[in-house]
């Protein structure tokens, strides 16, 4: 037989698109053509695979050889073609049997000398090959524990081509790895709240931001404990569960950023970015799409120090994330959508010397403050949950030994909180509280006449949009859930207004 068909698997942004690698292997002038909306990378995979084979000590006469890659419409890239391309040639050969490959999906890069080399994406390959019906998957043998993760799959990871040709001949039945561990606790030497002195507003302020999964701004002068207040939140994020988990590895494995002996992510993302980073760096994009470090945060936490010092533009890009938890990417060749659910926290200064509003100390004039705070719009702002200040440490505070509470009770409240909204919203995709829209307010955060009245007050005074208002109310739920309340009461609906006086204090000031 000189046809043959193997099933392989494309990438395409975080989607995956199944491929029939189809060859054909006939008498004629010996050419070696490849088709199918190829890259650069898998034209080249013909010299690659060619060498490979002779190298593996199988026989490639000189024939005319002819790769399809399908669909057609669908662009390939990498080099995670090279193994199926082998496979399909040798079956046309007569070398393997043409119904062995059956029920089987087979990726992997090759090396001149045959050996396999690992390629990203094996994750979400492996669990669309399940939803297909695929029994059985050949992988490379350093993808093997990232494959696994995929339950009720047979996952075979081989080295090198000979390899896989004893096992598609059933000379060889190498032992099949079991399904991946369920996701736990991670240990790692983490910043602990015990640590930070005084700044208990900060502290309420990130145990409600994650509790409720809200956005948090900490704006203060150098120096009193702002970055470190965000690096404690890493401690206090409740742990995935294994649909997360699986969701958040998916991301890192289409990137190749998992670790190969334990590549199942058990924490929950915590994002640092430098202010330099570019728009397409924090939102993906690309000639070919990647996901950002938006992305990259899903599920946990992305942290911007000194805010204003990122590019206005930058910023910008952050709204649409912010509201719908995902950012679409146009190409004139398709949309690409990648996940995008996560809490911002950023930290700035108040001024660019940092001293403001104290202005026996600042040293920055009224124009170098507009100009600094203006770099953060209103629209941006709107998408903040909680606005608080960090006033500078003082000393008594730095001489007391006694410690607060540490981030292991924190977590406990934290994740007392977030069991309640998950038996809240169990019937929806509802997860936290932030997530809210507007409709859904209604049902799950009803106001009683003062708590109506208290709001329609803030409502004019504080000059509030609907998505502040609506924010505010979210916040407020979350505040009655640490304190495990049914109803929001007027003291949750006044603290979570006092996280936004912080726009009075510094915007509202600088535009009068």
């Amino acid at each position: 037989m000189s046809f043959s068909t193997i099933i392989s698997a494309a990438i395409d942004g975080l989607g995956v698109e199944l491929v029939r690698v189809e060859a054909d292997v006939s008498n004629g002038l010996p050419v070696f053509h490849m088709v199918g909306y190829l890259s650069s990378e898998v034209k080249e995979a013909g010299e690659r695979v060619r060498t490979a084979i002779r190298n593996s000590g199988f026989d490639y006469p000189a024939k005319r050889t002819v790769i399809n890659l399908s669909p057609a419409t669908l662009r390939k890239r990498g080099a995670s073609f090279d193994l199926p391309i082998a496979a399909a040639i040798l079956a046309s050969l007569g070398q393997i049997s043409s119904t062995a490959p059956e029920g089987c999906l087979i990726i992997g890069e090759l090396g001149l000398d045959g050996r396999i080399r690992k390629v990203p994406g094996i994750l979400p390959i492996v669990m669309e090959a399940k939803e297909a019906g695929i029994s059985r998957c050949i992988v490379p043998e350093e993808n093997t524990a990232e494959a696994a993760l995929v339950k009720d799959m047979k996952v075979i990871g081989a080295g090198d081509l000979g390899e896989v040709v004893s096992i598609l001949r059933g000379q060889y039945t190498p032992e099949m790895v079991a399904a991946g561990e369920e996701p736990g606790g991670c240990e790692e030497d983490l910043p602990d709240f015990a640590d930070i002195r005084g700044q208990e507003n900060v502290k309420r302020a990130a145990e409600i931001a994650v509790a409720g999964g809200h956005n948090l701004l900490m704006i203060g002068p150098p120096g009193s404990g702002k970055s470190m207040t965000a690096k404690c939140i890493a401690g206090i994020l409740p742990p995935p569960d294994m649909e997360e988990s699986l969701e958040i590895t998916k991301i890192y494995s289409v990137l190749g950023m998992l670790d190969e002996n334990s590549p199942l992510i058990r924490k929950r993302p915590f994002r640092e970015v430098h202010h330099t980073a570019t728009r397409a760096a924090m939102v993906g994009g690309g000639v070919i799409p990647r996901p950002g470090e938006i992305s990259l945060a899903h599920g946990g936490v992305l942290f911007l120090d000194e805010l204003p010092e990122f590019r206005k533009s930058v910023l910008e890009v952050l709204r649409e994330p912010l509201e719908e938890r995902s950012i679409q990417i146009s190409r004139t060749y398709g949309n690409y959508r990648f996940p995008a659910d996560f809490i911002l926290v950023a930290a700035m200064n108040p001024c660019p010397c940092g001293c403001y509003p104290d202005m026996k100390k600042c040293t920055c004039t009224p124009a170098q403050i507009h100009m600094y705070l203006s770099r953060i719009s209103r629209p941006f702002l709107d998408r903040i949950d909680l606005c608080v200040e960090a006033p500078r440490v003082k000393y008594e505070y730095l001489a007391d030994e006694r410690k607060g509470e540490s981030s292991a009770v924190i977590r406990k409240r934290v994740r007392w909180a977030r069991e309640i909204q998950r038996e809240r919203y169990k019937n929806t995709k509802i997860t936290t509280n932030a997530m809210l829209s507007g409709k859904e307010l209604k049902n799950y955060c009803r106001l009683g006449e003062k708590e109506h009245a208290l709001m329609e007050q803030a409502f004019t005074v504080m000059e509030l949009t609907a998505r502040t208002y609506h924010r505010i109310i979210k916040t407020a739920r979350t505040i009655a859930d640490l304190e495990g309340e049914e109803r929001i009461r007027e003291s949750h609906l006044k603290e979570a207004l006092g996280y936004r006086i912080m726009d009075e204090k510094y915007w509202r000031r600088q535009e009068v």
